[in-house]
């Protein structure tokens, strides 16, 4: 399905419509923004915000617009920004609806993060930057602050009537019908549950996302809580957004979360973000759990192309508030970026933030000064280049499933791409206090024999052996990923190892 086309456009080699289908989507790369705690307009880096206080700090869609530089310094190709629309006001003990999910007007804007102009400015400029909008919407609630009991529903728009909404209930998480009607939030502020069964609500929110996707010329979507609706409303909903969705099923069981792509195009790969999290926050971090888990979700998933996959976002603690390795970061993210799924870069992780629980994972970005020397932001466009040229080089790169070649107690190698144009990661939990080394047979690494191969993240060359085999050899914790060197010919990727040495 595709979204409104916004023009035709060259980006390098490859002359594509500005408008994505989910096989467009595959290609892409996201940077997560938190609106409010991105960029102010005025572009202070000084202001006040205590993150801990959960309160609005000022991040604005012109703020935003000022700063495409840094993200697109990353080699990011889209943004996933925070909802929209009218939230409910106040500070309360749980904090402001600065993150955007406490709606009471769906057909109103957030007027803290700019005007419905500055929105469509927003989409703009990333269009003409030939970057890609992702909008987050909660279809599954509004909110009210107060308890469960006293909702004045005359105050949500449209939604003015109990009639909308499902009857008080905690959810049971063993309960299905629990989970997809009973009520989030608490009575501090209650988050009245959409009955979003009904043709009428259907209606409304159909309605709703084609008019919002058109206004403001947005590529994709991001739900929230689609675990806590039923499955059948999402077809229909895609379908009236003419847009890739990637839904929120907050669950680590595979079994759990795959069915739910035979509703919605794409999901966010929560069941890798533990394994991953799990595997290196820590020496002893178990990589078979890794290992077998790829495998399990590569064999039940209907399309592991298109999950989003993560390992922060601003409902989880800071990787780095686990451990204070940075290196063990290094190979968490590089492990994210190149396994299959669409990358998703939280922000705040290439400014190595160690935020813990909400709402101290909802750090400012202004306050790091938007530093461009940090060494995560210079390890991610790394990895967005290697993976970008990988898919240019060969169509298919995206459709072959990565799979562990080897695993260890400390050392875990990835495959990803067919004979000629393969990626080979090796990464390790040893830290930087240690190192690992691992022997790979040609059978495993697919190269040929004597073939030259260049480390892309460290620009170092090497050579298969005589059967296509490796040594890597990954000291201080760093993690390693090989390439073909020919086929780096072009890429500006390590220029004086690649083949441009032999032409």
């Amino acid at each position: 399905m595709r979204s409104p086309c916004y023009g035709v456009l060259t980006w390098g080699l490859v002359t594509i419509t500005q408008c994505l289908s989910s096989s467009d989507w595959r290609k892409q790369s996201i940077y997560q923004v938190m609106t409010d705690r991105f960029a102010r307009t005025d572009l202070s880096t000084t202001a006040s915000c205590d993150a801990s206080q959960g309160v609005y700090c000022g991040g604005t869609y012109k703020g935003l617009v000022s700063k495409l530089d840094y993200i697109q310094g990353m080699g990011f190709t889209a943004i996933w920004i925070s909802p929209i629309v009218k939230q409910m006001d106040g500070q309360t003990l749980d904090g402001s609806s600065y993150h955007g999910y406490w709606a009471e007007d769906i057909w109103g804007v957030n007027s803290a993060f700019g005007s419905a102009d500055d929105l469509v400015a927003l989409s703009d400029a990333l269009h003409e930057r030939e970057m890609y909008l992702m909008l987050d919407v909660v279809t599954n609630h509004m909110a009210y602050r107060g308890c469960g009991e006293c909702v004045d529903y005359s105050k949500f728009d449209p939604f003015s009537s109990s009639s909308y909404f499902h009857s008080l209930c905690l959810i049971d998480y063993n309960n299905e019908t629990s989970i997809q009607q009973c009520w989030e939030g608490d009575n501090i502020v209650s988050l009245p549950d959409l009955r979003t069964e009904d043709a009428n609500v259907r209606s409304i929110w159909n309605d709703w996302i084609k008019e919002i996707v058109s206004k403001y010329k947005i590529d994709g979507l991001r739900i929230d809580s689609a675990k806590h609706q039923e499955k059948s409303f999402w077809p229909g909903f895609e379908d009236a957004a003419g847009v890739h969705i990637v839904g929120e099923v907050f669950n680590g069981d595979p079994a759990y979360v795959a069915p739910f792509q035979d509703y919605m195009s794409g999901i966010l790969d929560y069941p890798s973000y533990y394994w991953i999290t799990q595997a290196f926050q820590s020496s002893s971090g178990s990589m078979t759990s890794l290992a077998d888990g790829v495998n399990r979700l590569k064999s039940i998933a209907r399309d592991t192309s298109l999950y989003g996959s993560f390992m922060e976002n601003h409902d989880q603690k800071r990787f780095l508030s686990l451990t204070n390795d940075r290196t063990l970061a290094k190979n968490a993210i590089a492990f994210t970026m190149l396994k299959d799924g669409i990358p998703i870069i939280y922000q705040g992780q290439e400014q190595s933030y160690t935020g813990g629980d909400i709402p101290n994972s909802r750090e400012a970005i202004c306050l790091s000064g938007y530093a461009t020397d940090s060494e995560p932001y210079t390890w991610i466009p790394s990895l967005n280049k290697i993976r970008s040229w990988a898919i240019h080089q060969d169509a298919k790169y995206l459709t072959y499933q990565a799979y562990p070649i080897y695993y260890d107690d400390n050392a875990i190698a990835m495959r990803k791409g067919f004979d000629g144009y393969q990626v080979i990661g090796v990464f390790t939990n040893a830290g930087s206090g240690g190192s690992a080394g691992v022997n790979l047979t040609g059978s495993q690494t697919g190269f040929a024999a004597g073939e030259a191969l260049v480390d892309v993240m460290s620009c170092t060359a090497s050579a298969a052996d005589a059967s296509g085999g490796i040594t890597a050899t990954l000291e201080g914790g760093i993690p390693r990923v090989y390439y073909p060197a020919d086929r780096l010919f072009g890429s500006g990727i390590c220029s004086s190892l690649a083949g441009e040495r032999s032409r």
